[in-house]
């Protein structure tokens, strides 16, 4: 899978000759026949002082567990699930629910937050999906 981080559209038209022909083949030599354009959020936690991002995994709309993908040699803004990526339990104590007497950035709001961004990415992965099909199989 051949990944490039793109700032600007201008990023895209000037690429060289020799990064266009990396991202057209990807692994084994295959050629690529379609690309997946896909946002990026700059994470901004940390995990002994390596940037951190949170990967929530959940079954039908409810989360069941995660992770933080963390990585030394990466920035905020840049993809971190590339080699020395490491990985760390996220470790959801409770169910996830807030603690409105707690502080805004304890563990368990910080993993309500989390929740309710990856049941609004789920959702909106299931409206795209949805767009995709053709018409007599959504009927």
């Amino acid at each position: 899978m051949g990944i490039m981080t793109v700032r600007d559209a201008a990023d895209v038209i000037g690429l060289n000759r020799k990064q266009r022909n990396k991202m057209a083949v990807v692994k084994e030599g295959l050629e690529v026949s379609s690309v997946i354009i896909q946002e990026g959020v700059p994470t901004y936690e940390s995990i002994h002082e390596a940037i951190a991002e949170p990967v929530v995994y959940m079954i039908d709309r409810f989360v069941v567990g995660g992770f933080y993908r963390v990585h030394t040699a990466r920035g905020k803004d840049e993809n971190l699930n590339a080699p020395g990526a490491q990985f760390v339990p996220l470790a959801f104590e409770t169910p996830c629910i807030p603690d409105l007497a707690g502080p805004v950035g304890c563990p368990p709001n910080r993993f309500y937050a989390y929740g309710v961004v990856a049941r609004l990415a789920q959702l909106a992965a299931a409206i795209e999906v949805e767009q995709l099909l053709p018409e007599e199989a959504a009927a």
